[in-house]
């Protein structure tokens, strides 16, 4: 997914360590855990232990979302606050 999306910004406005990719790498990197179908893990969780779409969906998909939203927001903090170090 993050290769996809490096065509669809321009590598001179966003340089190859910037945080817009630093970002889209942590949202596809852990943004399918949300689904259990969207990671190789919870593909294995589904046939090594019977667990189906709808229970994981009722069960762990919004402590997963929890989870995803707190990682996006510390990351952003951290980013705001180390930029507002740098500049002083």
């Amino acid at each position: 997914l993050v290769a996809a999306t490096m065509g669809m910004y321009d590598m001179g406005q966003y340089p190859q360590d910037d945080q817009l990719w630093q970002l889209i790498a942590y949202c596809a990197g852990t943004g399918g855990s949300i689904l259990v179908i969207g990671s190789a893990s919870g593909v294995a969780l589904m046939g090594l232990e019977q667990v189906d779409f709808i229970w994981f969906l009722k069960k762990a998909s919004l402590a997963a979302f929890v989870g995803y939203g707190a990682g996006i927001a510390a990351y952003l903090g951290q980013s705001y606050l180390l930029s507002g170090l740098a500049s002083a």
